[in-house]
């Protein structure tokens, strides 16, 4: 998108209006998109789940069991998300002033936590079967419910990853990797199946060691994101573009501060601008109006802009904080 520069004296007339910038509110969009995918994935899983359990019904596998559990498990993931997203369209009050977003945050938290529990589980079961081998019947049936498992839990992964990446949802992506995780476990127990037709019973553990390993780096992975959300991180290139898109409005003289954070999928920024001293109240509360105007529309994914106005020479937080002083005879402090 090209951006145009703007003469202060006559953002007045272009902004003495609302302006729409569609007739749906992206965050009621995204959020929708959220819950399609969290809806039709549960729907996905307990489909794969549903079939599996029969097999295991039929051939006694404690292998297939055990990702039988996973797979309900992950389908059960999607309802703190769900709770998640539909609480994120509450409007902010007087108690949670920035709104509901940071329940997403928590959900992805929980997320990463069922995955490490994943891994564990599956360390637990691998390394047990190195003392207690079990017998498994209906081998064909084994693999196929295994193959079904891969396919569905990885189907479910793509889908929850990719949506969760265009809404910028961290919690949605961990839990597409949690799926991922489960798929690993389903393949283990394919290829522990093979391993038992071929005569060596030990491929199965060994071979569930090596998928513990695999989740063990999904939650590596997908723990640093949702806890770089969690505490307000956001990849450096942001920050350059909104300094960027700032720039390159001649009124503007400096940009002191620039702070940047995620309240679920939704991005919020906050920026301290510094303009002529001379200016009236006026004229700078135009310009702070521009900047928004344009960090919304050149950074579309953006969901508010707060602007502070500083004057040149006195621009930046250093600026705000009030001086040493006394209280009565408390001790010397500032704010």
């Amino acid at each position: 998108m090209r951006l145009t520069k703007a003469d202060p004296n006559s953002s007045r007339e272009k902004h003495s209006h609302a302006h729409a910038h569609g007739a749906v509110d992206p965050e009621l969009l995204s959020t929708s998109r959220g819950l399609y995918a969290i809806k039709w994935s549960f729907v996905g899983l307990m489909a794969t789940a549903l079939f599996q359990i029969l097999i295991v019904w039929i051939s006694g596998s404690v292998a297939l069991l055990a990702d039988t559990l996973h797979n309900f498990g992950d389908a059960a993931t999607a309802i703190p998300l769900g709770l998640a997203f539909l609480l994120s369209r509450k409007k902010p009050n007087k108690r949670f002033t920035y709104g509901y977003g940071r329940a997403e945050d928590l959900a992805g938290l929980l997320i990463v936590f069922l995955i490490l529990l994943s891994a564990v589980v599956a360390a637990y079961e691998s390394i047990s079967r190195f003392f207690y081998p079990q017998p498994v019947e209906f081998l064909g049936g084994v693999i196929a419910a295994s193959i079904i498992g891969f396919l569905g839990n990885e189907f479910v992964a793509k889908f929850r990853i990719k949506i969760g990446k265009e809404i910028g949802s961290a919690a949605l992506v961990a839990d597409g990797y949690h799926a991922r995780a489960d798929g690993f476990t389903s393949l283990a127990v394919l290829f522990g199946a093979f391993g038992v037709w071929l005569g060596f019973p030990l491929s199965d553990p060994l071979i569930g060691l090596l998928i513990t390993i695999t989740i063990l780096r999904i939650v590596w992975d997908a723990g640093k994101s949702v806890f770089s959300r969690m505490l307000d991180g956001v990849e450096p290139d942001i920050v350059d573009e909104i300094h960027q898109v700032i720039n390159k409005i001649e009124e503007v003289g400096n940009v002191t501060e620039v702070r940047v954070r995620w309240l679920g999928h939704r991005l919020y920024a906050e920026v301290n601008i510094a303009v002529d001293p001379l200016l009236s109240v006026e004229e700078g509360h135009l310009i702070a109006v521009e900047v928004r105007h344009r960090m919304m529309h050149g950074l579309g994914y953006l969901s508010n802009v707060i602007v502070h106005v500083d004057p040149l020479g006195s621009a930046g937080e250093s600026f705000h904080r009030l001086p040493e002083h006394e209280h009565d005879n408390l001790p010397s402090h500032s704010h």
